[in-house]
């Protein structure tokens, strides 16, 4: 079937069926959006630099999760205890780039709410535990150190990065 016109492509396209946002529309949002997230492999590449990164990880799940493996150098502070503890364990000044699972799981959008509200400037870690993992990079456990093979579906496996 040929399409005549845009509007009968739309009509029919369940991508097009709503229309795309003006590129200032578009723009505004893909700006907040990297405002408020971070990529595991951006926060891995800042973290094996050189220096003071500029922020801290922050893993928000429970110690038995913790335990089970975290990003080597993070704090934990489980969500749930952000409030009274944040300040006596972190500087309000340092951005934190919280945690949790992975993408099915919204515990570090809470946390990241939990450090907003109190005053410091917060971002999420996308893909969190989980990608951090499958991506390759180090992680350590209750047992010790542990890194798995990258997971070609989640990061070049022949490359430094992924070139975006």
């Amino acid at each position: 079937m040929v399409m005549t016109s845009h509007s009968t492509a739309t009509a029919a396209n369940p991508v097009l069926r709503v229309a795309p946002a003006s590129p200032a529309a578009a723009a505004a949002y893909f700006g907040a959006s990297l405002a408020f997230h971070a990529d595991v492999s951006d926060v891995a590449a800042a973290l094996a630099a050189d220096g003071d990164p500029g922020f801290v990880v922050l893993d928000s799940r429970s110690t038995a999760s913790w335990d089970q493996g975290h990003i080597p150098g993070a704090v934990h502070l489980p969500t749930a205890l952000i409030p009274e503890q944040a300040a006596a364990l972190l500087d309000p000044a340092v951005p934190v780039v919280t945690y949790c699972w992975g993408p099915g799981c919204n515990g570090a959008t809470r946390a990241a709410l939990a450090f907003a509200q109190l005053g410091f400037q917060v971002k999420e870690m996308l893909g969190g535990f989980e990608y951090w993992v499958r991506e390759g990079f180090a992680y350590e456990t209750w047992e010790g150190g542990a890194r798995r093979a990258a997971d070609p579906l989640t990061a070049p496996v022949d490359a430094a990065d992924c070139g975006c």
